[in-house]
């Protein structure tokens, strides 16, 4: 085992380090074993898809906390590259609808329908009311199914790398679901950060995927009521009333 380099990046489940030519994905709980077998399966299927993700070279445990060894992505996330250089936002607008309109594009039913990850999300959330959850339940039963790839959690800090050289990471969400779910996902994580971003993405990829924006929207309060599940303290006033609607 060779020695972990510098921490590169990290967030509220896992770190990455430089860990020679590769990057080492070393997740804070330290019992999650599971997660990171699951996840080197989601990215062996991502695998079989023309998409820029990375491979997955090891799996284990690393100075006590288990990890994964992947392909490191060249350069910053988009989302510095946007901070550093505001001018190049519709450029790398741009490209990050084509890469989520190419993943879409793919089918893939090998992976956890979405529909059905939600459901169960929906079922234990203990901040809905009991009867916004029968309401979303009834939501999410009417909206439609889909078969495509979908990533579960794509946006400018997932992509690495400048425009038209980037690289999609961080895949432990993905499923097999509607499009038009997986494009609203994206907005309802850019919208309170960036809501002139999100607002243009979403308008980008109604246009160019031929999804209307009121067909994307129309998931935004059950994936709302899902994203309270993954407690993200800055988010939950926010999350809530569109949840509990």
């Amino acid at each position: 085992m060779m020695e972990i380099g510098p921490l590169l990046g990290g967030g509220r489940v896992a770190d990455a380090y430089a860990y020679g030519e590769h990057v080492l994905k070393l997740y804070k709980d330290r019992h999650a074993r599971s997660t990171v077998f699951a996840e080197a399966a989601i990215l062996a299927i991502v695998a079989d898809h023309p998409l820029p993700a990375p491979a997955v070279h090891a799996a284990g445990l690393y100075d006590g906390r288990w990890g994964l060894v992947m392909s490191r992505a060249p350069g910053a996330p988009l989302a510095d590259v946007v901070l550093a250089d505001p001018t190049s936002a519709p450029e790398a607008l741009e490209a990050m609808v084509a890469m989520h309109l190419a993943m879409h594009a793919r089918t893939e039913v090998r992976l956890t329908p979405m529909k059905r990850r939600l459901q169960g999300r929906l079922a234990v959330e203990p901040r809905l009311d009991a009867g916004a959850r029968q309401r979303r339940l009834a939501d999410l039963a009417a909206l439609p199914d889909g078969d495509r790839l979908c990533h579960g959690d794509f946006h400018p800090f997932n992509i690495i790398g400048s425009p038209g050289a980037a690289m999609i990471v961080d895949w432990p969400d993905a499923t097999s679901g509607p499009p038009a779910a997986d494009a609203c996902r994206s907005y309802l994580l850019l919208y309170p950060h960036v809501p002139d971003f999100a607002e243009a993405y979403l308008a980008r990829y109604a246009a160019l995927s031929g999804i209307g924006a009121a067909d994307i929207l129309a998931w935004l309060p059950v994936l709302a009521a899902s994203r309270l599940c993954e407690n993200v303290p800055e988010e939950v006033e926010a999350l809530l009333p569109l949840a509990n609607a």
